[in-house]
């Protein structure tokens, strides 16, 4: 069947919180209304073409985790069925909440609480990859010990091979641009130390949970992030959890260190995107109709891989 895809949101009546490069987030007053349409970004550029049926899986998959690791860390959900979201979007003032409009939100939305989000990215990475990969190459070629991003790691790690345990490499969290690595002491001098050590204990308990799980159903997560915030005095996971987009998911029955992998996220596109003569600035450009499908495919494979389920 083919999925409508969801570009942009509108809600005539509730005011939008903000523009992510993925989600629309409304204010509902005392709650938020987080929609995950199908944008997709690469390069921090949101591209034009979207990714039918991307936010769904997004959206069902972050509700999967959030029940498997409440009892690592609460998180921000209030609701997420037709119903309760209708009857929010009425109180808070929607001028029409109508079928049509329940049907592009339906699967795709979340009701959550509002807290005060820590201006950080909590990184946990159990294989080398991506930005860190780039970033030890640069260091191994200078010799002697290897501290990456301040923590000390094996000299001759190959491409993809695991880090003998899980290290957490906190960023800072731009709405638009880049998230930029920082050290672990600039972390806990941003957020305080004792938040910091929390965050940090968080993460990696949220990380080994999630990549035990996943392995069980041959899917590698190689890293993933979280975000989070302070609601009262309790420290609660928001945004996203364990993602395509937020995870780098490697296909486990054909992982071999040395080399990049098969992935079952947004790296598909990242790997098209590198085969044009584009300088990964604004406008993107416009991704055929097959890669948009096929990359679509990787996000609903891991979403069934991961929860049994079909979307």
């Amino acid at each position: 069947m083919t999925q409508q895809t969801v570009i942009s949101t509108n809600i005539p009546g509730v005011p939008k919180f903000v523009t992510g490069k993925v989600r629309d987030v409304y204010d509902l007053g005392d709650a938020l209304l987080l929609v995950a349409t199908d944008r997709i970004s690469a390069f921090d550029v949101v591209l034009p073409t979207g990714i039918p049926g991307k936010g769904r899986v997004l959206t069902q998959m972050s509700l999967f985790w959030f029940e498997l690791t409440a009892d690592i860390v609460p998180n921000h959900l209030l609701a997420s069925d037709r119903a309760a979201i209708a009857e929010r979007l009425t109180a808070a003032g929607a001028e029409s909440v109508g079928d049509d409009l329940l049907d592009t939100l339906e699967g795709r939305s979340l009701l959550v609480k509002k807290c005060q989000a820590f201006p950080m990215e909590c990184v946990v990475r159990g294989y080398i990859s991506g930005s860190a990969w780039k970033e030890y190459k640069t260091l191994f070629a200078h010799g002697g010990e290897v501290r990456l991003y301040g923590i000390p790691v094996p000299v001759g790690l190959r491409e993809s091979d695991p880090f003998p345990a899980p290290i957490f490499t906190p960023a800072t969290k731009a709405s638009s641009g880049h998230d930029e690595n920082i050290s672990q002491a600039q972390a806990a001098e941003a957020v305080g130390q004792d938040v910091f050590d929390e965050l940090k204990d968080k993460s990696v308990a949220l990380y080994k949970r999630a990549s035990e799980y996943a392995a069980e159903r041959g899917i590698i997560i190689a890293d993933t992030k979280f975000e989070f915030g302070r609601l009262g005095d309790q420290i609660i996971l928001i945004d996203e959890a364990l993602t395509p987009d937020s995870s780098r998911f490697w296909e486990a029955s054909i992982y071999k260190p040395g080399r990049s992998q098969q992935s079952l996220d947004k790296q598909f596109v990242r790997d098209y995107l590198l085969t044009l003569d584009w300088d990964h600035t604004a406008p993107g450009p416009e991704l055929p109709a097959e890669i948009a499908e096929k990359t679509a495919e990787r996000y609903r494979d891991a979403y069934k891989r991961i929860t049994g389920r079909s979307l």
